[in-house]
């Protein structure tokens, strides 16, 4: 398998991307994966086209590492890389699970250091001793900075440079508590770019409603990877959203990536039900309103062409067709569009007179009209046509 950053193509640069869905997604509070449904999932992500899993942390259980030698049995077209913190026990675990890759996970702020009572000189040590042992297991090693974007820059660069010594494969920039901003991640990944010749990866969090803008400027700044998680799912406000960056990296025309979108509505569906976790309606990409339109003004614009009020169709993302919804703020254009698909033979002067009716009915009911209601106000209006198919 190529390493990530090296591909490239006419349509640009080739972002690697890893998901970590199945480890720092189910630690969102409350989420716990059957064995299933991890193997699911993983399947699923590998369909998508992701090149990296980050399949969870061996170290905590037995039953995590029997899923994990399951789903690494399958042979799937992904790398699948197991967690650990800086301890020899935790990637022994690991490289018992039978993953081809590690993650290795260092505190590099003040406040971490402190938490675990521990100083940069151990740090230091735990990277000269770790890394050259993993990689006697592992083909791929990486490790990363744990609350990065609260670390003192001079601390940051030394462990940048000591990954890169120690023969670690890639340097995981992890914004932990979610306080980095696009302007801030240009800024960090410039200043390791320079520095650090390992390929960065970027791990985003959602604590300012940031992470997917992060993770987008990460690799616009220069990273070769990015960590994503089905919907956003993790701890507190969760990750950058793997649809969400998809879909941004086939726009922007810049990327080439080896997602498939058009299964990004499965796989979103799948993990919510997984988790226990609903998608939200307003939720960007999968969510239930990302396609509905009511205004009159939209609406007369999407039955010329379904782009003038939608970035990409749904079927890029795996939905159906988008959805006129008739409400308060329907205009007469999305009226005669609906009666005419219930083959209700009207005039746009007949559909202009119901659409005072339909206003006033929506707005009583504060919620778009179901069919049902929409048929009696016709009945209302026009008692003397034919009857109703």
């Amino acid at each position: 398998m190529k390493k990530e950053g090296t591909r490239r193509n006419e349509a640009g640069a080739r972002p690697w991307i890893i998901d970590t869905t199945l480890r720092d997604g189910e630690q969102a509070p409350g989420v716990a994966f059957s064995a299933g449904e991890k193997t699911r999932i993983a399947c699923l992500l590998a369909e998508t086209g992701v090149n990296e899993l980050e399949i969870g942390y061996p170290a905590i259980s037995e039953e995590e590492r029997a899923a994990i030698k399951s789903i690494a049995a399958l042979n799937l077209p992904l790398r699948l890389t197991g967690w650990a913190r800086a301890v020899w026990q935790d990637i022994e675990h690991a490289a018992a699970s039978g993953t081809e890759a590690v993650h290795i996970s260092f505190p590099v702020s003040d406040l971490y250091m402190q938490l675990m009572e521990k100083d940069y000189q151990w740090v230091q040590g735990q990277l000269q001793d770790l890394v050259p042992r993993a990689k006697k297991y592992f083909s791929f090693v990486s490790v990363g900075a744990q609350d990065a974007t609260r670390a003192a820059p001079e601390v940051l660069l030394d462990f940048a440079s000591d990954a890169a010594d120690c023969g670690a494969d890639r340097l995981r920039l992890a914004d932990t508590v979610g306080i980095a901003t696009p302007v801030s991640v240009i800024e960090l990944v410039h200043r390791l770019k320079a520095a650090c010749p390992l390929p960065i990866e970027f791990h985003a969090h959602n604590d300012l409603g940031m992470a997917t803008a992060n993770a987008f400027t990460a690799l616009e700044a220069g990273c070769a990877a990015v960590s994503v998680s089905v919907t956003g799912l993790g701890e507190r406000a969760g990750n950058a959203a793997l649809e969400e960056l998809a879909i941004a990296l086939e726009l922007s025309g810049k990327y080439a990536t080896s997602l498939d979108t058009c299964r990004l509505a499965l796989l979103c569906e799948t993990v919510s039900q997984a988790a226990g976790r609903p998608i939200q309606d307003q939720k960007p990409v999968v969510g239930k309103s990302a396609f509905q339109h009511e205004s009159g003004i939209h609406c007369a614009a999407l039955l010329k062409n379904p782009l003038s009020y939608q970035p990409y169709l749904p079927e890029q993302v795996g939905r159906k067709e988008h959805e006129l919804v008739i409400g308060k703020h329907s205009g007469s254009a999305a009226i005669h569009h609906f009666y005419s698909s219930q083959g209700i033979a009207i005039s746009k002067e007949e559909s202009g007179k119901l659409l005072p009716a339909v206003r006033r009915a929506a707005g009583k009911k504060k919620r778009a009209l179901t069919e049902n209601e929409l048929q009696t106000i016709y009945r209302s209006h026009f008692q003397t046509r034919s009857t109703l198919p």
